[in-house]
């Protein structure tokens, strides 16, 4: 039997800034060796602890180096997973079905290098599926951010006509004839049992992931009574312009910061 979150093996990773060490983790979920990367800031003391949470699907939107080391470098030990069947992990992904534990056991491995009781949990696109799921699925989440975050699976599947193919594959079927499998992707239906404070960010005409994503998700939680703030930009699209994406890294990093201790 295997442990969740147990690391199997650990190799150092040729990293964009000499300020921080990145590492590849084999670490188990559910009887899988899966991978993720590790970042860890040399020149930062007490750094707080996040988990990263990759878009896309299989080789698409894969974990990139430069952007965790970005993160580390607001003052977290990042810890990246690629999920279940990617850059030679076992298994194969769910697009947030059983490897939605994946994300959940990468929490694990975060309190493996850092001393904390709560963890930090940022997702963007496909990644806010697995975000909700973990502050869902975890009781020890500090604060959680979904950037331009997917909220609905099936709506996922009627939006994204490039993606149909790869999801029924995935999935076995499509919305109309498995319903339920989407629903439960769909972290929607359980965002009460969420006890961290929820930021929610997104641009009004993000062409790969409908703001109605996000308008979903915070009336949800809302409904349910939880903490949610919104930083909704007017007119900006799935990936924010390079200076307003450093900013808002900087604001998020400082608001997760601010949540988990007030």
């Amino acid at each position: 039997m295997c442990d969740n979150g147990k690391i199997a093996s650990m190799r150092k990773y040729p990293s964009p800034n000499p300020t921080i060490r990145l590492d590849e983790i084999t670490y188990w979920s559910c009887g899988l060796r899966v991978k993720g990367l590790l970042a860890r800031p040399t020149n930062i003391k007490n750094p707080e602890a996040m988990l990263y949470l990759r878009g896309g699907l299989q080789t698409v939107g894969m974990v990139r180096p430069a952007r965790i080391a970005q993160f580390a470098q607001q003052g977290f030990i990042v810890f990246a997973p690629y999920y279940r069947g990617n850059r030679g992990g076992e298994g194969r992904d769910e697009f947030a079905g059983d490897d939605r534990f994946d994300a959940v056991y990468g929490v694990d491995v975060l309190k493996q290098f850092v001393a904390c009781k709560q963890v930090h949990v940022y997702g963007f696109s496909r990644g806010g599926l697995m975000a909700i799921w973990t502050a869902i699925l975890r009781d020890d989440i500090g604060s959680v951010v979904t950037w331009a975050g997917v909220s609905d699976a099936a709506a996922t599947y009627w939006d994204r006509v490039d993606m149909r193919r790869g999801l029924r594959r995935i999935i076995g079927g499509t919305p109309n004839k498995v319903p339920e499998r989407y629903e439960d992707r769909t972290p929607l239906y359980d965002v009460d049992q969420i006890d961290a404070p929820v930021l929610i960010i997104h641009g009004t005409s993000d062409q790969h992931v409908d703001i109605e994503h996000a308008y979903q998700l915070e009336f949800c939680l809302q409904d349910a009574g939880k903490i949610v703030e919104t930083w909704y930009s007017f007119g900006l699209k799935h990936h924010y312009p390079p200076k307003l994406n450093r900013e808002t890294v900087q604001a998020l990093s400082q608001w997760m910061k601010k949540k988990a201790t007030s």
